[in-house]
Order: C-alpha cells, then structure tokens, then sequence
C-alpha cells in the first residue's frame, strides 16, 4: 500500500476555541507518528471561523516541536499572499530547527475572501505569470548559489522540499515544468482530478529535485467501527460545506442523525461533488473505497483529511485507516 499522510484542517469546533484546536492538532500528530503516518500538513486559511491554521508556519513549528520522525509542513503556503524572501526565511527557519522534516507546499489561491486578501496586503490583480514567478524565486532563495543577489537567512542552501498544490490543471502544468511533486485538493475540489494528472504525468520534466512524476491526492475519510456510526461524524463536515456555500461559514458543527437525508436537491448535488473523492463507513468499507480511488488514479500518496467534531473520534478514524495499510 502507498504511503499515507495527515491534511489537517485545524477545526475550531462549536463550543471550542483555537487553543483547544491547537492542543487537538498536537495529539493527532503524535499519534500519526506513532501509527506511521508519512507526513502531517496543516494549510493556510484567513478569516475562516472554523480553521485555526492562519499562522502555518507558527503552527508547523508546535507540531514538529512535539514530535520527533514524522515530516511536516504545508498544504499548503498560499505564496501570492506573501513576499517568496519571507517564506525562504520562515521555512529555512523550521529546517534548521527540524533538519530532513519540513514540507513546503505552495498554492495560489488567497485562502480567504476578497476583502480579507485586500487586508492581507494580497494584489488583487490577476496575473497568471506571477505565481510561477514567486516558486522560481522562491527556489532561488532555498539554492546553494542564488541568482538573485538577496540571501535568504536562514534559508540558503537548505533546499527544503517544494511541492505545487493545485485544484484545476494550472497547478499540473507549472509543477511538470519545473519537475516538482504535486497535491491535487481532490478532497473538496474533484472535479479537473483526471484530467490534472493526465496533463502532469505526460509533461513531466525530471530535474534535481525530482526524477519522475509523483502525485499526492486529498481523500476525506470518515472512519468508525460501524457504517452507522461513520455516516454520522461524516454530517458535520457535510453541514460545514454546505454553510460555506452559503455563505455563511461557521465553526465545526456536531454531527446531526439524518443530515443529509433531509437536504434538498441543489445542496446533495453540491456536497456529490464536492466530497467525491470520500470513503465512509467501518474498515471493510473504507478498504474498498480506498483501493479502488488508489487503482483509478495511480496516486502515489494519499493525504487523508478526516474533519470530524469529536476529537476522540477523529483520533479513532485515523486509527482505522493507518490500520488499512497492512
């Protein structure tokens, strides 16, 4: 079975705070390390009532602190909200701190709304060459010899591990041209998946930091002893997209007997698309829902998100799928 790693939202739950989010965070990265979890990535959000990930790396600094094998990092940096010199700094940082263990993954979404970008000092202006330009000197920063007569410090020389995270086929692309690995958010947005790893695989231009093409996918995985039971955590995710869709997005909420059952056409259509990349159920169930999106895709890591209210029962839906990989 290929390797699996932890996406992990930071949910602020109703009724809780980002301190108890933070404290959860902790105790399901020391429990991944100990079930053999490869890496455990927590991702940038602004303005969100139910993600506390905001400072990411702050955050992955805690995580790598109270653990000692796992990887961590990024899943990713959102880098059109920051200047690349920053970033080669603060992740040059947790590299000297935690040599061979930080991943950094860069998106170019903003990771917030259009307001909450504008107060993160985020040009609005759509260029499409910007991103790509930001990685370049971004990589630049983290090489031995840099180009661009700036240092990073530290930073320079550490070469800590790139990846390009993607939702759509730019992501495919840019990552194939500059032969990096790539994370597709399959895990809330499916729908150019396929078509993604098509444009990936067949562009791919091996470099020094990667031979061949490998892809890491996003898979919800709602795991419990029984169907009944996982169908049950699974609605407080379900409620937390439909409420973003809304526009009205809220913190965690408990899960609700009958949720999805009671929704209207339009907001099961969304949430089909939307968590299509999904196994639900006890461990035979999620086995075969893993399996067959493993043969479909090729993938060769999955990163499992499991947004569940219950902390104990998140612990235990991890604990099931770490299991699954015999």
């Amino acid at each position: 079975m290929i390797p699996f790693s932890i996406l992990d939202l930071a949910p602020i739950t109703e009724g809780g705070d980002a301190g108890q989010s933070f404290r959860n965070t902790l105790a399901l990265a020391q429990h991944a390390e100990r079930w053999g979890y490869h890496r455990y990535w927590l991702a940038e959000h602004h303005g969100m009532p139910g993600i506390a990930s905001a400072a990411t790396a702050v955050l992955i600094g805690h995580v790598a602190a109270g653990t000692r094998t796992i990887r961590v990092g990024a899943g990713g940096i959102m880098l059109p909200n920051h200047s690349p010199l920053v970033i080669a700094e603060q992740f040059g940082t947790l590299e000297a701190l935690f040599p061979g263990r930080i991943d950094l993954g860069l998106g170019r979404a903003p990771g917030s709304d259009p307001a909450t970008a504008r107060a993160l000092r985020r040009d609005l202006a759509s260029d499409p060459d910007a991103f790509p330009r930001d990685v370049l000197e971004l990589m630049d920063y983290f090489s031995s010899e840099p180009r661009l007569g700036v240092r990073a410090v530290p930073g320079t020389g550490l070469e800590v591990p790139l990846w390009i995270l993607g939702s759509s086929t730019f992501g495919a692309q840019l990552a194939a041209a500059l032969g990096l690995p790539f994370a597709f958010a399959s895990h809330f947005a499916p729908a150019s998946l396929m078509q993604a790893l098509d444009l990936y695989r067949a562009r791919f231009k091996p470099s020094v930091r990667l031979e061949r093409p490998y892809v890491m996918l996003g898979f919800n995985v709602f795991a419990a002893d029984t169907d009944a039971e996982a169908r049950f955590l699974a609605t407080s995710t379900q409620q937390a997209f439909v409420n973003l869709r809304s526009g009205r997005p809220t913190r965690l909420p408990p899960p609700v007997d009958g949720y999805r059952e009671r929704l209207g056409p339009q907001e099961q259509a969304l949430l089909g698309q939307i968590l299509a990349c999904c196994a639900t159920g006890g461990p035979e169930t999620v086995a075969r829902g893993l399996e067959e999106f493993i043969e479909r895709t090729g993938a060769d890591e999955l990163m499992i998100t499991s947004q569940i209210f219950d902390p104990a029962a998140r612990l235990r839906s991890y604990e099931l799928t770490a299991g699954l990989r015999g």
